[in-house]
């Protein structure tokens, strides 16, 4: 099935046979997304503008682009952000508008210039356009004082790969995720580079980014100790682990198979929104968002693995921590779940997705040598 460029959030066409493979937990995974920056978490993580409000700065965005000037577009999903399709005579683009209160504008262009970076070493991304000044971020002021960011990117074409997630699918986004992660190993920040930071405070602590996995529904008070104790034995593993430039550095943090498009055997990835600086590992984890507790899991990670390893070495070390970094990622999109909880993709998880989690945290502290799958 062939799909245009989308976050991964947005992508949801799939076949019934997809569907009823992953059951609702992978379905609910399509509807989702260097200087220390803390978001202000006062506010609501979810954008609260109308519909007709984005349509509304869609357009005064657009203004400034010259070739869109008769554009044709049309609201195409609302996660994180919201993204959009402009077709016009000469082409397609994606207009994506961020929500407020999350990424700042230095942010923004520091994921932009990782963007040309990446191109620039033949690794097919989302490239963003130039308006009439030269800008690439549109900054859009509210009528309460308050403002958007808009950035519109060329659209790319490609397949998905999770029309029918099979081993291969899985190893090849463990190649791609190791192409990136050697990139970054080596790519030199340019000055003023900054993107938000992914360690175990801001990702499992209760002023972390996406909240307090504690304010949960379905998760009772008495269980509030089983994920605690979790979360001092990663603590703990992760500070011993460390942060060496060859084990934590830049990072996509969100490269799962809805984030992958292929097209004429070209890989492509999409939707940097949430690239930061976080353990190399954490894209492993990243890779089966939400789908921890499905019984196909184990088999997906064991895949990621051998197809990373035929691009680049992970070092016993580092096989080590992988139990640590799946349940950190599961405690963290606990956190989202908590924090987006008025969300379609919050309420797709269903009442059992905190008591998933628990057994999950379980399963670590017994030993087990993957906490994932049933």
């Amino acid at each position: 099935m062939p799909l245009a460029w989308l976050p991964g959030a947005c992508q949801s066409q799939f076949s019934p046979a997809f569907r009823s493979s992953v059951q609702a937990g992978f379905s609910a995974m399509l509807a989702l997304h260097a200087e220390t920056r803390e978001p202000d978490m006062s506010h609501k993580q979810y954008d609260t503008l109308s519909n007709d409000t984005i349509l509304q700065l869609a357009h005064r965005a657009l203004v400034n682009y010259p070739a869109c000037a008769q554009a044709e577009v049309r609201l195409l999903c609302r996660s994180e952000n919201a993204t959009l399709s402009v077709s016009t005579p000469q082409g397609r683009y994606a207009l994506r508008i961020h929500r407020g209160d999350y990424h700042a504008k230095q942010d923004i262009e520091s994921e932009l210039l990782w963007l040309d970076a990446l191109q620039a070493a033949d690794i097919s991304v989302p490239a963003a356009v130039e308006d009439r000044q030269g800008e690439r971020i549109q900054v859009l002021p509210l009528p309460d004082g308050g403002e958007r960011y808009a950035v519109l990117f060329h659209w790319i074409e490609g397949d998905m790969l999770t029309d029918s997630v099979d081993p291969a699918a899985f190893r090849q986004l463990g190649a791609i995720t190791a192409r990136l992660h050697h990139h970054s190993r080596k790519w030199q920040k340019p000055q003023g580079f900054r993107r938000i930071i992914w360690d175990h405070h801001t990702m499992v602590s209760p002023a972390g980014h996406w909240g307090d996995w504690r304010d949960v529904a379905g998760l009772p008070t008495a269980e509030h100790a089983v994920v605690e104790e979790t979360l001092e034995h990663v603590r703990r593993q992760m500070l011993d682990f460390g942060q060496s430039p060859e084990r934590y550095g830049l990072i996509h943090a969100d490269l799962r198979l809805t984030n992958l498009l292929v097209h004429k055997g070209e890989t492509r990835v999409i939707d940097f929104d949430d690239c930061g600086m976080g353990w190399y590992l954490h894209d492993l984890a990243a890779a089966i968002s939400f789908v921890e507790h499905h019984p196909s899991a184990p088999q997906w990670v064991e895949n990621w693995l051998r197809g990373y390893e035929q691009v680049a070495h992970i070092s016993d070390r580092e096989l080590a921590m992988i139990p640590a970094m799946l349940i950190q990622r599961r405690i963290q999109l606990t956190a989202w779940v908590a924090s987006h909880r008025e969300t379609e993709m919050a309420r797709s998880l269903g009442d059992r997705w905190a008591s998933h989690t628990v057994r999950l945290c379980q399963r670590y502290l017994e030993g087990a040598a993957l906490p994932i799958g049933v």
